[in-house]
């Protein structure tokens, strides 16, 4: 008698992810990626990822620390102006004649890697994976972070089988002729950021000295720091610590100029301030812990505040490509869901947008509140099923 023959392994799903530079390209890509990991386990499937990117963007790094295959093609950047007759520089023209050679290079390994789906996350190297995606007639899923989209997902939308925006306003802001083909997930956000505790952030930066019923409030620029919220910061801060008690990551060279300034200040309220160069696996804690958060309004940041329902001082970064950060931070103030700091940005400015939420707490729970109706901390199982779905079509 013949034995059964055993069941056939179920495939393991074949991702191609492409996007990156920066953190707003890179973190939503890994997060979607862990994320559909997890689900496909659960159904005894495993994941097979392919990361294209650049060699000199974070995502060089990424991949490779999380254990996912990493490969490389030509890109070009475009140097953005007002001048349309800048944007005709040699440089820019060098730029874009690589880019036929990164489709040719794309389409390749994805004929070769013969994916389920390709994920495009932004940035300049997503274009040209995501016009290899189209030559090879493989489903193509966008996920735009900002509330409008970026150059990159701009030149692929018409080729995307599914584009994912973060923002139900951005649908339209969409070319008509690809609307049905958007979904509003949301911007993945990591989910150790959604489980911090107050109290760890006390006994791990060593904030016993802190006033607990007074605000604390959180200053941020980002990983390397801002000149411009440093400066604001340091001018404002007798006035900021006779109010709350402060966290400032300022970035690792800024920090002896930042602490020779603190010297000078009353020990009673020096104790409330707590100086940091970057903060890292305690953020989700000191996040916790913050009742008014000062900072930058990358999309990224965004995703994570009102994904945790936190009010919000934005000071957009001016140079930020498309002037992107400044219509994150309008979108969400002119909900009522944060404080936008657009302009010249002073100590004068500061005052009057940090002081009434650190001496009316209803204030900040309202604009808690509205934050929250913001955020989608499921972003990431959202995506998740943009991606499964656009296998069938």
């Amino acid at each position: 008698m013949n034995s059964p023959s055993p069941s056939p392994l179920p495939h393991a799903f074949r991702l191609i992810v492409t996007g990156g530079g920066t953190g707003g390209h890179t973190y939503p890509a890994l997060t979607a990626i862990r994320a559909l990991r997890e689900r496909l386990a659960g159904e005894g499937r495993s994941l097979d990822v392919l990361w294209i990117g650049t060699p000199d963007g974070l995502e060089a790094r990424v991949a490779p620390a999380e254990g996912i295959a990493f490969t490389t093609v030509a890109t070009g950047k475009i140097r953005r102006s007002s001048n349309p007759l800048k944007m005709l520089s040699p440089a820019n023209a060098k730029d874009m004649a690589r880019v036929p050679l990164g489709v040719a290079q794309a389409r390749k390994i994805i004929a070769e890697f013969r994916p389920d789906v390709v994920l495009a996350t932004g940035g300049y190297v997503a274009v040209p994976a995501g016009l290899g995606a189209r030559l090879c007639r493989r489903p193509l899923v966008l996920h735009e972070q900002t509330v409008r989209l970026g150059l990159a997902n701009r030149k692929l939308a018409g080729s995307a089988a599914r584009i994912a925006v973060s923002s139900e306003s951005t649908v339209a802001l969409l070319p008509e002729s690809v609307r049905s083909a958007a979904v509003v997930t949301g911007n993945p956000v990591r989910p150790e950021v959604l489980s911090g505790h107050p109290d760890k952030a006390v006994e791990a930066l060593g904030l016993a000295a802190f006033d607990r019923r007074l605000p604390t409030v959180y200053v941020t620029g980002g990983a390397q720091g801002s000149q411009q919220i440093n400066g604001v910061v340091r001018d404002a801060l007798p006035w900021l610590l006779e109010r709350a008690n402060v966290v400032h990551q300022c970035g690792p060279a800024n920090v002896e100029e930042l602490r020779r300034h603190v010297g000078g200040l009353p020990p009673e309220l020096a104790s409330r301030y707590y100086l940091a160069g970057f903060v890292g696996p305690e953020l989700p804690d000191v996040l916790a812990l913050a009742d008014v958060v000062i900072s930058r309004s990358g999309a990224g940041t965004l995703a994570e505040l009102t994904a945790l329902g936190k009010p919000a001082v934005f000071v957009p970064l001016a140079t930020s490509a498309g002037n992107e950060q400044a219509h994150n931070a309008r979108h969400l103030a002119e909900a009522g869901a944060a404080v936008a700091l657009l302009g010249e940005v002073t100590e004068a400015s500061l005052r009057d947008a940090v002081g009434p939420l650190l001496t009316d707490p209803g204030r900040r729970d309202a604009m808690a509140e509205r934050a929250r109706a913001h955020g989608r901390p499921d972003a990431a199982d959202r995506l998740v099923d943009v991606i499964l779905s656009a296998v069938s079509g």
